[in-house]
């Protein structure tokens, strides 16, 4: 039998990643035992005290023994934390120690959401891809700058290092362990008791792009700025890097360098996320939103809206927006009534 163990780190708030993991991994032992096989995992909780108090003393998580006691396990899962991620690290070095060394004598990990600072401290993470959620990926990058963070995915696999994107999409990630731990009916079968989308890969849809400003680059600031007041035109690089008196290679390397983004994709991030806000809260056409942020043809905007969000315009309009799902419900209503 594997050994499955969910870290509880010290002073943290989330629950309900380390409670939805213990959830969904013993109705999968649940249902192995029902079609006739053995449990495949003994679960257990892990930390370093005896017990850790959640919202304030709220809720309290009595681990079912310490990581000192645990020699050997196969899969370990690192819950998200709270917002202070420096302390969180401070406060779980023997933690981080203790994980870094069962990865090296053969155990898999996988954290959750900002669970990935976690594991970034250990070192485990430097020249992979890690995914977290998109809300801190610039104290991410910030903190942990060796790191190869992608955080348009939802989840990442690399040498048996698992990381995902933020909040509930845990789910999702839980859902991708089960099928490559059990298999794939099992997954199937978990997807439907605890209705979880099954196969999703992106979390970019969900991303609220407000461009990476924790860098001391002024010039890149003012740049940022003036692409952002520009919204409906087409600004060149080389408009750009004329107006602030740089050269076009070095505006683009310390652009790049601060930002993360190239000045057009960055311009490209800001236009669409304008269009996503237009699609969400207007009842504008495809087209009109289109033109409001700056482009002319649909075909150049409904790829770079893919690119950036994982899904085309009209999908997205369908999805967010209240009154086009109002519609879609009163049309399925007329339908049902002459069935």
């Amino acid at each position: 039998m594997k050994h499955l163990t969910i870290i509880v780190p010290e002073g943290q708030n989330n629950l309900s990643s380390i409670v939805g993991t213990y959830k969904l991994f013993t109705r999968a032992n649940e249902y192995w035992k029902e079609t006739g096989r053995e449990e495949l995992f003994t679960i257990q909780l892990a930390g370093i005290s005896e017990t850790v108090e959640f919202y304030e003393g709220l809720f309290t998580v009595k681990p079912h023994t310490n990581i000192a006691a645990i020699r050997t396990t196969d899969l370990i899962i690192i819950p998200s934390l709270n917002h202070n991620y420096q302390r969180a690290v401070n406060e779980n070095k023997l933690l981080i120690d203790w994980i870094e060394k069962q990865y090296k004598d053969g155990a898999e990990i996988a954290s959750i959401c900002t669970g990935a600072f976690i594991l970034a401290s250990s070192g485990l993470l430097d020249g992979r891809s890690c995914s977290t959620h998109w809300a801190v990926a610039d104290s991410f990058k910030t903190m942990f700058p060796k790191v190869n963070l992608q955080t348009d995915k939802l989840i990442t696999d690399e040498n048996g290092i698992y990381t995902n994107g933020g909040a509930y999409s845990f789910l999702n990630l839980l859902i991708y362990l089960v099928e490559k731990y059990y298999d794939r009916q099992t997954a199937i079968f978990c997807s439907k008791v605890f209705e979880i989308e099954m196969d999703r890969q992106s979390q970019s849809a969900f991303t609220i792009f407000t461009g990476q400003k924790l860098h001391g680059d002024e010039m890149v600031k003012e740049a940022q700025a003036y692409i952002e007041s520009k919204l409906h035109e087409k600004i060149s690089v080389e408009h750009l890097s004329s107006r602030f008196a740089v050269g076009r290679r070095n505006f683009d390397r310390r652009f790049i360098k601060a930002t993360g983004n190239t000045p057009v994709e960055y311009a490209q991030r800001v236009k669409i996320e304008s269009a996503k806000k237009a699609f969400e809260t207007s009842r504008k056409t495809i087209n009109e939103v289109m033109y409001d942020v700056g482009y002319s043809d649909v075909k150049a905007f409904r790829e770079v809206f893919r690119k950036i969000t994982g899904i085309s315009p009209l999908e997205y309009r369908g999805r967010y927006n209240k009154e086009v799902g109002l519609i879609k419900m009163g049309s399925r209503k007329k339908a049902n009534h002459f069935l």
